[in-house]
């Protein structure tokens, strides 16, 4: 394995990715295996930050089907956030890595509160930082919530593991002739529309200048390619 060409990142990983092939919950034999390539992050001297998303457990307004006021819904989406970020962070201890929970609402029986210095004081001193509860605010994602992050934390790419291998020209699930693109600008994702994320993170990423690299978790192998510079999904930047 080659050498890492980013110095701090930030992961972002799917809750439905955590799910693995259940599709909801949680399944510890894939969380496990992220958090060993985590750890060999950490050996190759990479400092890491981790968003993950709660679709496993909740996905908001959508799984509200209107019948919830969207806030709330959402709140209750930022709360399987927190699930998994505790989730995660227990596996990360029993490898002996070292972690700590920071949540954009104040749990302060579980998990510190987010403060951007003291993450940053944590990825400095070798420790992962796990970001809860999204942005803390409703209607926004945890896409967007992974770029704020990222941009408070000054990471040189987002890292978004999904259940896909990468952008395509259309859905590949309906349609086999899309193609993948390697690389691609912000601008064309906007246009086209295409689903790497949505467009409030999108344009985030873009007005804050950092790449956002998307592969597949399933072989969570791919972090440690992705941060070696292999050519594994598709690159979004300028």
């Amino acid at each position: 394995m080659g050498k890492p060409i980013y110095h701090r990142v930030l992961l972002k990983i799917s809750g439905e990715a955590l799910a693995g092939d259940k599709h909801s919950g949680l399944d510890f034999e894939m969380i496990g295996k992220v958090c060993d390539a985590i750890k060999e992050c950490l050996s190759m001297g990479v400092q890491v930050g981790l968003v993950v998303g709660g679709g496993n457990f909740w996905r908001g307004a959508k799984n509200s089907g209107g019948k919830m006021e969207r806030t709330r819904a959402d709140h209750m989406g930022m709360l399987a956030t927190v699930m998994n970020a505790l989730a995660v962070a227990d596996v990360c201890e029993q490898k002996d890595i070292p972690v700590r929970v920071q949540t954009a609402i104040e749990m302060r029986s579980i998990a510190e509160p987010y403060i951007r210095s003291r993450a940053i004081r944590h990825l400095e001193k070798g420790r992962v930082v796990i970001f809860g509860a999204g942005t803390g605010n409703p209607y926004f994602s945890t896409d967007t919530a992974a770029v704020l992050r990222a941009a408070e934390i000054n990471a040189d790419v987002i890292l978004l593991a999904k259940n896909v291998d990468g952008v395509y020209t259309a859905d590949p699930v309906k349609d086999p002739t899309a193609v993948k693109y390697d690389s691609i600008s912000y601008d064309d994702v906007l246009a086209q529309h295409l689903m790497v994320m949505d467009s409030t993170a999108t344009s985030l990423s873009m007005d804050n200048h950092i790449p956002v690299l998307l592969f597949a978790l399933k072989d969570p192998r791919n972090i440690i390619r992705a941060l070696c510079g292999e050519n594994v999904g598709t690159i979004v930047k300028e």
